[in-house]
């Protein structure tokens, strides 16, 4: 797999201003991610989205 097919995206969290990095494949995941992970802002875990 070259190194190409991976993309840095922006995810914001659902509940506070709070935002991160990371990657992802773009041509096995062409939909937006959605995850959760920990917010240190509001000290708990929320959905973050692909922005």
């Amino acid at each position: 797999m070259a190194k190409g097919d991976r993309e840095l995206v922006k995810m914001k969290s659902s509940e506070s201003p709070h935002c991160y990095y990371t990657q992802k494949n773009k041509r096995k995941t062409t939909k937006k991610l959605e995850l959760r992970k920990y917010d240190p802002v509001v000290r708990k875990h929320v959905t973050y989205k692909e922005s």
